[in-house]
This record gives C-alpha cells, sequence and structure tokens, in this order.
C-alpha cells in the first residue's frame, strides 16, 4: 500500500478557488506555493479528456476552469490553488492541440496552435514544437510547450498539416514560426520518393 494520503479537498472545492482566485485571464499558479496536501482521484487521458473517479467530467467550462490552475513539478502535474496542492495523473501531456493557423510565409511565418481547452499558442521561441520518436517503431510524437513547462500533445491531422509546411535546413525536415525553426526528423531518414 502506498503511503501517499488522499486528499479531502473535493473536485468542486478546487473548482471554486479557481473560479474565485482566476479572475480574468490565467491564475498566477507560478507564484502557488502551497505544502502537498494528497492526490485527487483526477486523470487527463492521452487524447486530453479528463477523468475524475473514473468518470469522463463532461462540462468543458469546468475542464478549462481545472487546466487554469494545472502546474507541473518535475515529472508530477498538480492542481493548485493558494492554500492547496493535489496531485493528479497525466497520461501523456495534459493539452492536445486540435489545430493551427497559419499567418505569413517563410522566415515571417507564424503558427497560431489552439488546444483542447482553448489556449491559442504561438509556436515560438518560448513555446517550442518538439518531437519524440518511439525508439522502436519510429512513429513520432509531437508536442508543443504551452506555459510553465506544460505541453499540448500535437493532434494527428496537426501534424500532417505542420508536415506539408516542413522544408529542409542545416540537415533537417522541420517547420518555422515566429523566426524559429523546430527540426522534426533528419533530412536523410525522410523517404526520397
Amino acid at each position: 500500500m502506498s503511503n501517499k494520503s488522499v486528499t479531502t479537498p473535493s473536485a468542486e472545492s478546487l473548482a471554486e478557488t479557481a473560479r474565485r482566485e482566476g479572475g480574468k485571464g490565467l491564475p498566477p499558479v507560478h507564484l502557488w506555493t502551497p505544502e502537498f496536501t494528497g492526490e485527487i482521484d483526477m486523470r487527463i487521458a492521452r487524447d486530453g479528456t479528463w477523468y475524475h473517479e473514473g468518470t469522463v467530467i463532461e462540462r468543458q467550462a469546468l475542464v478549462r476552469l481545472f487546466s487554469t490552475i494545472l502546474k507541473k513539478e518535475g515529472d508530477r502535474h498538480y492542481l493548485v490553488t493558494p492554500v492547496e496542492k493535489v496531485g493528479i495523473v497525466v497520461d501523456d501531456a495534459p493539452f492536445v492541440a486540435v489545430d493551427f493557423e497559419v499567418e505569413g510565409e517563410g522566415a515571417a511565418q507564424m503558427l497560431v496552435f489552439v488546444t483542447n481547452v482553448g489556449d491559442h499558442v504561438l509556436a515560438g521561441p518560448d513555446n517550442a514544437i518538439r518531437v519524440e520518436r518511439d525508439p522502436e517503431t519510429g512513429e513520432p510524437s509531437p508536442y508543443l510547450h504551452v506555459r510553465a513547462g506544460l505541453e499540448a500533445l500535437i493532434d494527428r491531422k496537426s501534424f500532417y498539416r505542420l508536415v506539408d509546411l516542413g522544408a529542409h535546413e542545416d540537415g533537417w525536415f522541420g517547420v518555422r514560426s515566429d523566426g524559429a525553426f523546430f527540426p522534426m526528423i533528419p533530412s536523410d531518414e525522410l523517404p526520397t520518393s
């Protein structure tokens, strides 16, 4: 049996505190450093679905609210308020980039992503795109930095669109946004036909 405590705060109490503290925009979770108060039975699946006590959280507004008090420390994810810090399980990345718009072209190109919780993120020096590849299959898993160490898994259709925008630079195939080049795969590993 684990020594981890199960916290008594409920999802409702966390949501109420987030509403109160959030105001307009994102709450200042980077300034909140409460003591760890335990685990809550909440999980974010790889596809971006949020679960509480094994049940899908259906209300998108509640998912959005919880996403604003999400914090990553080391390899763990927490929901934090000024007085509570509860651990949750995140299967992969806490967000999914579900679409993007392209503004400009060439070196001036900018890619603005939309996540499953409604965040708009400009890929660039502060919000990098990275691609991990499965060592056995070579299957790519593309990610976008959203904020404060939190990432979004870029969905398949968006990744295919990125590949269509890709170009070769310095031995890499990748994509540009906001003045930065994001390598996806070494050029010599791409099929020639």
